[in-house]
């Protein structure tokens, strides 16, 4: 099987000798294109540093958040069945084929990058569920039962999207392994669970560490 020619492409301009596979999650059903990790054990030069930095490939790595997120999904379906979903900045999208397999009415992928909404659609094709698409959450109509979200709270800039997030939807579910002083009248902790990176990036212990929340709209 043949990774997406756009992802390829986009992932050879970083990267020129990075390739996608499909890779099976761990703990899970669920198959990704994601970067090939034997590309991850080398050194990269510093033309290559300055274009990932620039223009970060998010969505061909499955991130802890995601991974954590998926899986609650798959073991408490009850969350998402038959329910109208929108997955917030949803990279790969594996979140969003998350809700679609445990039996959401509708989800939505939303994500500003056109690649990640392109790697939305190949992984969802290569899970055998159908999606919805979205480049901006704040066009959307507030009709969601539940917003949920995995690693985007990386930039403190971004905390105040916690109170947008229920401005379009009547709950919300985010997954963050990166904010440690976690506060808002709204949310409470339903968990913290454990998960890598995949492929793994050898990330500090402290990220391996995903904290589950959720908020009902007041």
């Amino acid at each position: 099987m043949n990774a997406p020619q756009v992802l390829q492409d986009a992932l050879g301009q970083l990267l020129g000798d990075a390739r996608l596979s499909a890779e099976t999650l761990p703990g899970t059903d669920l198959k990704l294109w994601l970067i090939d990790a034997a590309n991850m054990d080398r050194a990269f030069n510093p033309e290559e540093t300055r274009r990932i930095l620039e223009e970060p490939p998010y969505w061909s790595f499955c991130w802890a958040s995601g991974l954590v997120l998926a899986r609650w999904l798959a073991e408490q379906p009850q969350w998402v069945r038959g329910k109208r979903v929108l997955d917030f900045g949803a990279g790969s999208g594996v979140a969003a084929i998350a809700a679609a397999k445990a039996g959401a009415a509708e989800v939505v992928a939303c994500d500003l990058d056109p690649l990640a909404l392109a790697a939305c659609r190949a992984n969802a094709e290569l899970n055998g569920v159908t999606l919805n698409y979205s480049a901006d959450f704040f066009a959307e109509e507030d009709r969601y039962d539940l917003i949920i979200v995995a690693d985007v709270l990386y930039d403190r800039a971004n905390l105040p999207l916690l109170d947008q997030f229920l401005s379009r939807g009547r709950q919300a579910l985010v997954a963050d392994s990166r904010v440690r002083d976690f506060q808002h009248p709204l949310y409470r902790r339903l968990a913290i669970l454990e998960a890598c990176t995949w492929p793994d990036l050898a990330e500090p212990a402290e990220f391996r560490h995903v904290s589950l929340y959720h908020a009902r709209r007041a």
